[in-house]
C-alpha cells in the first residue's frame, strides 16, 4: 500500500521533513517513491516553512494512497494559511493567561507575606507596650 508521509532529514535539534509518497512497509526515511513537498517547522525569517506539490498530491490520492495525519494537517495548512496565524494567536493567548494567573499568585503570596509582617509587626509593637507599662508600674 502506498502512504503519503513524512520523512525525516536535516541535523540534530533541526528537523527537516520531506513529504513522500512511498511503500508502507518501508522504513521512515528509506527510499521513496517520489517526493511531494517538504516541511520545514523550524523556519525563520524569509524561509519558505511549508510547501507542496498538489496535483500530485491529487494523483496519488486518486491512485489509492492514504495520507498520514499529519500530513492532512499541513495539507489543510497549505490550503488555508490563516489556520497557522489562528493555532499561533491561541497558544500566544494561552501562554498570556498562564503568565497572569503566576503573576496574580505571585502578587497575593506577596499581600500574604506583607500581612503577615504587618501582624507581626503590630504583635512586637503590643508586646513593647506592655514591657513598658510594666516597667512604669515597678
Amino acid at each position: 500500500m502506498v502512504k503519503v508521509r513524512l520523512a525525516r532529514g536535516g541535523a540534530k535539534k533541526k528537523p527537516f521533513y520531506s513529504i513522500v509518497a512511498t511503500d508502507s512497509r518501508k522504513r521512515r526515511d528509506s527510499g521513496y517513491i517520489e517526493r511531494i513537498g517538504y516541511f520545514n517547522p523550524v523556519a525563520r525569517g524569509q524561509e519558505v516553512r511549508l510547501s507542496l506539490e498538489e496535483d500530485r498530491l491529487d494523483y496519488w490520492v486518486s491512485q489509492g494512497a492514504q495520507i498520514s495525519d499529519r500530513v492532512k494537517q499541513l495539507v489543510k495548512e497549505y490550503k488555508d494559511p490563516s489556520i497557522r496565524d489562528k493555532r499561533i494567536a491561541a497558544q500566544e493567548a494561552k501562554a498570556k493567561a498562564v503568565e497572569a494567573k503566576l503573576a496574580a499568585e505571585a502578587k497575593a503570596k506577596a499581600d500574604e507575606e506583607a500581612k503577615a509582617e504587618a501582624e507581626a509587626k503590630a504583635a512586637e509593637e503590643a508586646k513593647a507596650a506592655e514591657e513598658a507599662k510594666a516597667a512604669e508600674e515597678g
